[in-house]
């Protein structure tokens, strides 16, 4: 990946952000025209190149990114309305698209995604694709589990997982106390 603001040849400038979350300190890169092209978990361990630096101004492409993802870490937003512009195979856009129909504060199984996209069989590839998702929390893929119920598989590690989870869980729990009263 680029450094913040520096175009490739022919291709749109990318913009990288860092973000302090409760979960450590995100990074946004976001293309010219404001879609999310990637958001870096803290020890993600991916080892895709992001800025280290970023380089930003008030009222830049990634506020509106970082804006909705303070709403959702607050507990004030439940999805997101970005444009996402996540670069992968066919089978990745399909596994990621699938992984936005997931609804907050719910999970689902690696089996039951890859039945979602038409491809039971292929649980392990959409594992897979999870696993190369350069859009989590956006696009949720920690809300998909083991078949036994069990936290498997996250890129920034099983405790950010768990406390995704739980922090979605805490505001659908606080959300039906609240009807209830």
């Amino acid at each position: 990946m680029n450094a913040a603001g520096i175009g490739y040849p022919g291709r749109m400038a990318l913009h990288a952000r860092a973000l302090p979350s409760p979960i450590g300190l995100l990074r946004l890169v976001v293309d010219d025209d404001g879609r999310l092209r990637q958001l870096d978990l803290p020890g993600d361990g991916t080892g895709r190149d992001t800025p280290s630096a970023p380089r930003h101004k008030r009222g830049d492409c990634c506020d509106r990114v970082a804006r909705q993802l303070e709403q959702y870490f607050d507990g004030a937003r439940r999805e997101f309305d970005l444009d996402l512009l996540p670069a992968g195979t066919p089978f990745q856009l399909a596994a990621w698209q699938a992984l936005q129909a997931i609804p907050f504060g719910q999970t689902r199984t690696y089996q039951q995604q890859a039945a979602a996209i038409g491809r039971p069989k292929a649980m392990r590839a959409v594992g897979a694709a999870n696993g190369r998702n350069p859009l989590p929390i956006v696009m949720p893929c920690h809300r998909v589990i083991g078949k036994d119920g069990s936290l498997v598989g996250f890129g920034g590690g099983l405790s950010c997982k768990q406390w995704l989870l739980a922090h979605e869980a805490s505001i659908v729990a606080a959300a039906d106390e609240c009807l209830r009263a």
